[in-house]
Order: structure tokens, then C-alpha cells, then sequence
């Protein structure tokens, strides 16, 4: 063992190879450790919406006004905080309208630039210098750098800082300036963003949210159910690919597909229009309304028929392939009465809605016909070979997981299976049974083998445990009973519609059950230890609160997908936890980005503090603030070895 740590001290003097280098090193991490928290952000269910999700991104879920208020106080008034936050958020489109109207540009520049100066010191002054340095656009790095680390005693420079902003307006760079500025408070004001899942489906930009996502400065992403059926596809598992056409088909957003990620859907459109050419297809229509002309309608609607045929018949030959999976009774359509267009379903008979079936052999219904072989092996090989997509699964497989452990706090998308008595759920896969934190692991495991196993079993392995994990009741990120895609396409009777939600949701309130899953997860102590996740959005109109068990869980989708907006009366919570404690937001529908500039509209509706710490938290008291202890306890081991002559420094 002492071997090994004189192995371990000798590497560590090649970064530090002497005593003064060591002892810089350990003052200048004591010193971080005493720097405020940095502030995270906390955002889930996306679900397309790239507006609002940029929006809300830009603002910081109301950071950003909360420095201006923090700097301006009652020197402002309200609408010039307003102003001034919509130029920090939108700084060109602001500057076109402020251009119309304002007579005198270079003393508008001017008070412009001081204020932005101001707002930048303050977001900028809780890091170190080398940190915001490495965060300055590079045009203008020296320039801000100078002027945010003015001091306002320091009289003698003052001339110098005048002329810096005279000099901006006059070389008529002000407007460049202004957009870095802007640029760079929207950059700090938010240290760490957390992505707690459902960054796909229903929402028309899941692309250009994995855009934005590829550049962000610091994030992590905890996959939800729709983002994994999406890396399935993308990892060429047939059910799958036909699972993502069809949702991309249901809410008419097939262009994500062809104009997002260059994927041809003309063998399916040509196949849709052959085989339901006089099939009206009425139970296939456009989810919400999306402005299609009849001719675009009329095809949506074939080809969501004809995909979700084909997605059925893919899922009933998965079943029968992966018996384990325990869902043989998601296998339909060998259960429906061809003839008489009925369905038998626990017992009961239903009579179907749809009953035009020209593509299924009723003594064979999981075959696919010789064309529906055609359109899947095209699909599927379009998805697999397409980069952009490859790329953006290769961001979900780097900062991703299925769940997060980040300063005392657990991330998830969806729940952790239990039993009706709060106890673990134990779940199968592959012939063992898992529960708690072991079953978040293992299905982990199998989805980074989908992509990277060298055994061909394996990886088909990882590649069906991703549907498992899209529909199975024992998953994790689905949470319910059953996933009634089926019944609500051909049935009228809403009771086979119902999805009967796990038993966690049933005890959100019980003590006892968020301490049983914070010890579970390794989280036994500390003052501010909580649950977060989404995937089912809270009632906000019915008074259903975020905020469960005291505080200890908080389930943060509100319904940022317009899909869902109607039954939760916002449009989605956010939650900030930044120094002083946590602050969770409600926001409203966000119409677009032109309402924002052009009437300076916000989308934060309501704050509500969740926890105010009894002191301000530094980093000393983070998950990084420890890593830095133990490299502070090394350093010292390293200085304690060149004192005692166990190691000699280094020129």
C-alpha cells in the first residue's frame, strides 16, 4: 500500500514539481473552496419545444432578472428592467427595434453598455478569474476582462475605463460589444444544467435542442423514455424505428425526420398511399392542430397507419422473441376476430373502431408483408447511417445516464418501481431479477452495450432492452401498467385507455418511502437532500403542487409540451438552486420569440422557494468542493514528501 502511494505522490509531483508549486496550488483550491455555489438549472420534458426550452435558457428560469434586481435595486424602474433583461436574452432582435425609436443611439449605447457592465460583474463575481476567463468571447476577451474587474475606488483608472466605452461606440463596435456582454451573462448566470429527460416527441425542434445541447458549457441529461426509444432507433432496433416514425406521425412532425435528420420517408409515403389509398384512415388523425392542407393531411394520416401497423406487428414478433420480458399480452393482434372486427381483451369484447386491415395475414399477423420488409430495412438503415442523429445519441451516451447523483440531490426521469406496500419492485431482465438502484444500473448497462458491445448478443441485447425500457411496466422511466397505444387508436371504451401508474406515485407523500430511496441511492445524510424528477406533469390548474413529501421530492414537468398545457393550465416548472437555496418555477405558454422581444414578455409566471439554506452554501459544500478537499489532502501528502526528503524537487 505505501508503495502505491509513493507510486501515486510521484505522478503528482510531475504537475507540481516543486514545494512552491505544490503550496501555490493548495492556497489558490483553499481559496475556491470559500467561493459561492455555483447556480444549477433544472430542466425536463422538453419534448420538442426548442423555443421555449431556448427561452427559458436564456433567462436562466429568472436568474437573470434576479441580478439585475440584485445590481439596479429601486434604481431602475420595472419596465427598464424589463427592457434590459429582453436585450440580455435577444441583444440583436432588440437592438433592430430599439433602432426605430431611439433618437439618440450613441448615448443609448452608452447607458446600455455601463449597465450590461454592471450585471456582468455581479454574475461574474462568484468564479475565479480563471474560470470567467475561459469564458470570454475571444473578440473581446481582454476588453470585458478589464472592465468587470474594475474596481469603483480605484479613481486613478477611471479615465481609462470611460475611454474603453467611448472608444467601443465610437469604432462603431457597440453593437458586437452589447452581444457579447449579453452573451456572457446568459453563460454564467448558470454554472450546471441538468436535462432530467424527454428531450423527444410531440414537439417540432428535438433536433435543434440536441444543437444547442452539443455546445452548452456544462450539463448532464437523464434519459427519459421517448429519448430512449430514439436511441433505439437510432441503434437500428426495428420496433423502435417504427415507434419514433409513428409518433412523429401522430403530431405531424414528420419534418424532423426529413428536413432534422435527412431521413427519406418516400418508400413509406409510396407504400401508405398503395396499400390505404381508399382508406380514410379517421383514427389516424393529426394530434393538436398543425396547419397541414387536406392533400398533407390525407397522407399524414396513411402514413401513421401504415407505420403503426407495421410497429405493432414489429412489437408482437419482439414479444414472442423475448418471452422474459413478461408483455405477451401487449401481443394484440393475434386476439382480434378478423371477421366480425372484434377484439377480445382480459375477458371482455370490444368492437374496433378501424377494421381495414389490408397488410395483415390473420393465421400470421406479426409477418411482415414482402413491402413492409422493404419500407423497415430502408428506415432502419436510414436512421443507423444517419451522422447527425449518430451524434446526437453519442451527447445522450457521454453526458447521460439513467439517473444522477449530484450534490446530495438524485435525478431521474420517471419513478423507481414498488410494490403496493412502498417495498422495491423487482424487476427481470435477462433471466435475474434487479430492484432499486441495482435495476437503474443494470438496464444502464445493457442500453451502453446497445451502441458498444463487440458480442453480437449482447449488443442485440442492449438493443431490445431499449424498447423495454420505452413500454415495460417494469421500467423505470415508463412507470405504468401498460402503454395503451393500441386500445386508443381502435377502441372507443376510455377504460382501456386507462395506464394504472406505478405505486410510487401513490406515495410521493410518504416520508418513509423518499428516505427508503434517497438510502438506497447512497443518500443517507445531509440537510439538503432531495428527489427530482418529471415524466408525469403536474395539475397545475386542479392545485396539484410540485412539491411533495415536504419538500424532499419534487416533480418538476408542468407541461412544457403543448400537447399537455390544457390538462396543466402552464406551461412547464423549472427549479434553480443556486447559493441561498432553491427556488422553483412556473412558467407560462410561451407564444414566441418575436412576442418576447417585440412585447418584452417573460414566460416565469410564479416563484416559489422550496428551501432557503441558514447560510450561503460555497463550494466547500458541493460534490466538486470534496473533490478539491481530497486534492488539497494530496498536495499537502506531496509537500509533507518533499519536506521529509522522501521525494526531491524538480527544476
Amino acid at each position: 500500500m505505501e508503495s502505491m502511494k509513493m507510486k501515486y505522490l510521484e505522478r503528482l509531483s510531475e504537475l507540481y514539481p516543486t514545494i512552491a508549486k505544490a503550496s501555490t496550488e493548495i492556497i489558490n483550491l483553499q481559496a475556491i473552496l470559500n467561493l459561492p455555489k455555483g447556480t444549477e438549472h433544472f430542466i425536463t420534458d422538453i419534448h420538442g419545444e426548442y423555443e421555449a426550452f431556448s427561452h427559458v435558457l436564456k433567462n436562466g428560469s429568472g436568474s437573470v432578472r434576479r441580478k439585475i434586481d440584485q445590481v439596479f435595486g429601486h434604481t431602475m424602474t420595472q419596465q427598464e428592467k424589463k427592457s434590459l433583461a429582453t436585450l440580455i436574452y435577444y441583444p440583436k432582435e432588440k437592438m433592430d427595434l430599439v433602432k426605430k425609436t431611439e433618437t439618440n443611439m450613441e448615448e443609448w449605447y452608452k447607458i446600455t453598455l455601463y449597465r450590461l457592465i454592471e450585471v456582468c460583474k455581479r454574475t461574474a463575481s462568484k468564479y475565479t478569474r480563471s474560470k470567467v476567463r475561459k469564458a470570454l468571447p475571444p473578440d473581446f476577451s481582454y476588453v470585458i476582462e478589464e472592465l468587470i474587474t474594475e474596481k469603483p475606488e480605484l479613481m486613478d483608472k477611471e479615465s481609462y475605463y470611460d475611454q474603453i466605452i467611448h472608444t467601443i461606440i465610437e469604432i462603431n463596435r457597440a453593437e458586437e460589444f452589447i452581444v457579447a456582454l449579453s452573451e456572457l451573462i446568459q453563460r454564467l448566470v448558470v454554472d450546471h444544467l441538468h436535462i432530467l429527460g424527454d428531450i423527444y416527441d410531440r414537439g417540432p425542434g428535438p433536433h435543434q435542442i440536441m444543437d444547442k445541447l452539443e455546445h452548452y458549457h456544462s450539463l448532464d441529461i437523464q434519459w427519459g423514455n421517448h429519448d430512449v426509444v430514439w436511441m433505439g432507433a437510432a441503434a437500428g432496433q426495428s420496433a423502435c424505428v417504427a415507434t419514433v416514425v409513428r409518433i412523429c406521425a401522430r403530431y405531424a412532425n414528420l419534418d424532423i425526420l426529413e428536413d432534422g435528420y435527412g431521413i427519406n420517408l418516400l418508400p413509406l409515403a409510396t407504400f401508405a398511399l398503395t396499400y390505404y389509398r381508399d382508406d380514410p384512415c379517421n383514427c389516424f388523425k393529426v394530434k393538436g392542430s398543425k396547419g397541414l392542407n387536406p392533400a398533407e393531411e390525407e397522407l399524414n394520416k396513411k402514413m401513421h397507419k401504415a407505420i403503426s401497423i407495421i410497429q405493432f406487428k414489429l412489437e408482437g414478433q419482439l414479444l414472442m422473441k423475448r418471452k422474459e420480458f413478461g408483455m405477451a399480452d401487449r401481443a394484440l393482434l393475434e386476439d382480434i376476430n378478423y371477421e366480425e372486427g372484434t377484439i377480445r381483451i382480459k375477458g371482455n369484447t370490444y368492437t374496433l373502431l378501424d377494421t381495414s386491415f389490408p397488410t395483415i395475414d390473420p393465421e400470421n399477423p406479426y409477418d411482415l408483408t414482402k413491402e413492409e420488409t422493404e419500407v423497415m430495412e430502408r428506415l432502419t438503415a436510414a436512421f443507423v447511417n444517419c451522422e447527425k442523429l449518430q451524434r446526437h445519441m453519442r451527447l445522450l451516451l457521454k453526458k447521460g445516464g439513467l439517473y444522477k447523483i449530484y450534490n446530495q440531490n438524485l435525478l431521474y426521469h420517471g419513478c423507481v418501481p414498488l410494490k403496493e406496500d412502498g417495498t422495491l419492485k423487482e424487476v427481470e431482465v435477462y433471466g435475474k431479477t434487479y430492484k432499486g438502484k441495482m435495476l437503474y444500473d443494470v438496464l444502464e448497462s445493457y442500453v451502453r452495450k446497445a451502441f458498444f458491445a463487440v458480442d453480437s448478443q449482447e449488443k442485440e441485447k442492449g438493443k431490445d432492452i431499449l424498447w423495454f425500457i420505452w413500454t415495460s411496466p417494469g421500467s423505470p422511466l415508463f412507470g405504468k401498467n401498460k402503454m395503451a397505444t393500441f386500445e386508443r387508436y381502435f377502441l372507443a371504451e376510455k377504460e382501456t385507455h386507462q395506464e394504472e401508474k406505478n405505486p410510487y406515485y401513490s406515495l410521493l407523500e410518504n416520508d418513509a418511502t423518499a428516505e427508503m430511496i434517497l438510502a438506497e441511492f447512497g443518500i443517507k445524510e445531509g440537510e439538503c437532500r432531495h428527489i427530482v424528477n418529471g415524466h408525469v406533469p403536474v395539475h397545475h390548474t386542479e392545485g396539484e403542487s410540485p412539491i411533495k413529501c415536504g419538500g424532499k421530492i419534487l416533480i418538476i414537468d408542468g407541461g412544457f409540451s403543448k400537447a399537455y398545457q390544457k390538462e396543466t393550465g402552464i406551461a412547464g416548472y423549472t427549479l434553480i438552486y443556486n447559493s441561498w437555496g432553491m427556488i422553483l418555477a412556473a412558467h407560462e405558454p410561451f407564444t414566441s420569440a418575436q412576442d418576447a422581444i417585440t412585447k418584452e414578455s417573460d414566460i416565469l409566471s410564479d416563484s416559489i422557494l422550496v428551501k432557503r439554506t441558514t447560510y450561503r452554501k460555497t463550494v466547500a459544500d458541493t460534490d466538486n468542493g470534496r473533490k478539491l478537499k481530497e486534492r488539497i489532502a494530496e498536495l499537502q501528502e506531496l509537500l509533507a514528501a518533499y519536506r521529509n526528503g522522501l521525494l526531491i524537487e524538480k527544476s
